[in-house]
């Protein structure tokens, strides 16, 4: 294998963690602007409308009896369920502190992979797990209080809640790469979450929205269109290439970029000791990556 297709897959990754840590900030843009629920379902809608224009993503599927099932359940975690802690995650804490708690979906991935999937875990992965945790945990406390979080704790959990959901899509989406195209399931992503939010945001406590605003537009526009398509995308086709084990290790640089993010858009606090913090972030993720089996498959 060349150097560049072993890159690519962390490429994708890093990617999809740079996004996704945006999607936070566009969240909570969004947020001041329509209902959460309202905000969800434009999404998917946007989502589900790019990929019309992508024929490819539906050619050449290689359906197995039970497939329908398993695709179920994983748009059944995520989106579905994932998007509704989600949505109550940012009403109640900063963008920064939802992106820190998406460091605990690493962990129990490898653990659930380890168990379902029989995925090795090298000593290597483990102590980078565990100084990436370090350096979020350090995160998580140099971070100051913020005026746009009325329940900080409420809201973590709910994001804690988010990344059970999310240990879900991650094990059933590694079990159907291997026949499908990573952009087909996160087509699949997109219609389920169409067809699951659309009654939720048509009854009580949803408000529908009386006028547009083009900010709050955009930020559902690119929710839809950059994080639903470019960040699944990229994220489901690292998941095809190398263990799910060691692609989940990307996402505790979410927390990191989150932050970033967040200090730069939203005005929220980034302390000089969080630099520190991100760098071991950094650090554990790069660890992390045991390059003797990363771009192993299961067959191979």
């Amino acid at each position: 294998m060349n150097d560049n297709s072993e890159w690519l897959p962390m490429f994708s990754l890093l990617a999809a963690t740079l996004l996704w840590a945006s999607s936070f900030v566009a969240l909570k843009i969004a947020f001041a602007h329509f209902d959460p629920m309202v905000v969800i379902f434009g999404r998917m809608l946007v989502g589900s409308l790019c990929f019309l224009f992508l024929p490819a993503t539906f050619r050449g599927l290689a359906y197995r009896p039970g497939d329908l099932r398993r695709l179920a359940f994983m748009a059944f975690c995520e989106p579905c369920l994932y998007f509704i802690f989600e949505a109550r995650a940012i009403e109640n804490t900063t963008a920064s502190q939802a992106g820190m708690i998406t460091a605990i979906l690493p962990l129990l991935v490898a653990v659930v992979a380890h168990i379902v999937l029989k995925e090795h875990l090298s000593r290597r992965t483990l102590i980078g797990f565990f100084i990436a945790i370090v350096g979020v945990v350090w995160l998580s406390l140099a971070a100051e209080a913020d005026v746009t979080a009325p329940n900080p704790l409420l809201g973590n959990f709910y994001e804690f809640l988010a990344m059970v959901c999310a240990t879900g899509y991650v094990i059933q989406l590694k079990q159907l790469t291997s026949r499908y195209n990573p952009f087909f399931l996160t087509a699949v992503q997109a219609f389920a979450g169409c067809l699951f939010f659309f009654p939720l945001m048509l009854f009580p406590p949803t408000t529908l929205p009386t006028h547009f605003t083009v900010t709050g537009v955009a930020a559902v526009v690119y929710l839809g269109a950059l994080i639903t398509l470019g960040a699944y995308g990229c994220y489901n086709y690292g998941v095809s290439r190398i263990p799910v084990s060691q692609a989940t290790a990307f996402i505790n640089l979410i927390p990191v970029f989150a932050v970033i993010l967040g200090w730069l858009i939203l005005g929220e606090t980034f302390t000089g000791s969080q630099y520190l913090a991100a760098g071991i972030v950094f650090w554990g993720v790069y660890l992390s990556q045991d390059r003797r089996r990363a771009f192993k498959t299961e067959a191979g």
